[in-house]
């Protein structure tokens, strides 16, 4: 078993955090990366600005509105916890999208684009909840076990029973803390496989968008394998969570986009740029 130690230091007023500096970089990456993409298909990168800022705007008020509905607490809204992944996703596509329409570009040809992108910040950005000890999984005894007493929140016999229903537990000393699945290692080793995947397929000769329906049908797929092992109070589907519904929605999703997109035609043109 591990005992995890929070990633976090003072510096002055601010506090710096492992959280933060994973936020930042997995935006930057996924700027980076799909802006090359573009550029190399022989298409302007320069939309690729605002596209980010938006999906940082739409993405932050996406997961804390999505908390908020599922805590049933609109003053959530306004708390520093509760950055709640779908959420976030679905806020940030939809604040891109915006930006799009408003710049009459095509979301398909972007979302191409950015799909090997979304996955590497996906894997970059879930080291952030490793370094603050966040959203760790059920308790566990196994060889990559780790003990958060230091967590957001600890994994503390209480917490568990308390804010995870993980009832089978509070015979327990309510202090204790137990080791769990590091299921934020395991969420960054699935969206390295991700993004090698797309990586690989981004010379793809179906239409454009073909490769975004991919990212959606292994995100879903990655989604719903993580949530087994997660502690989590939102089970209302028997033994599924609601992110798990929500990732078979992104896998049906998915594949009937890439269905779509299957083959380039006059309506729907191939991912180079020509002339």
């Amino acid at each position: 078993m591990t005992t995890h130690i929070p990633f976090a230091y003072d510096v002055g007023p601010l506090q710096i955090t492992g959280f933060g500096i994973a936020m930042l970089l997995a935006f930057v990456i996924g700027q980076m990366a799909a802006s090359e993409e573009l550029e190399r298909r022989g298409w302007a990168s320069e939309i690729m600005g605002d596209i980010t800022v938006a999906a940082v705007v739409g993405g932050l008020l996406g997961a804390k509105v999505y908390y908020a509905i599922l805590t049933g607490d609109p003053t959530a809204i306004f708390s520093r916890a509760g950055f709640v992944y779908w959420g976030g996703l679905i806020g940030g596509i939809l604040g891109s999208v915006i930006v799009v329409l408003l710049k009459k570009d095509s979301f398909a040809k972007i979302s191409d684009a950015t799909a090997p992108g979304l996955a590497a910040a996906y894997a970059v950005g879930r080291t952030g909840c490793w370094a603050v000890g966040d959203d760790y999984g059920t308790p566990w005894n196994g060889p990559l076990a780790v003990a958060f007493p230091e967590g957001a929140p600890p994994s503390t016999v209480a917490n568990l029973t308390q804010q995870f229903g993980l009832k089978e537990f509070a015979d327990m000393p309510a202090t204790q803390v137990l080791a769990v699945h590091p299921t934020q290692l395991y969420e960054t080793a699935m969206g390295m496989v991700m993004f090698f995947i797309l990586w690989r397929l981004r010379d793809h000769k179906h239409a454009q968008g073909w490769l975004f329906g991919v990212y959606c049908v292994l995100q879903g797929t990655e989604r719903f394998i993580v949530e087994f092992f997660r502690a989590k109070d939102d089970r209302f589907f028997g033994t599924l969570t609601m992110a798990q519904v929500i990732a078979l929605g992104f896998i049906v999703a998915g594949a009937v986009w890439m269905q779509m997109r299957a083959r380039p035609s006059a309506t729907q043109p191939g991912i180079l740029a020509t002339g």
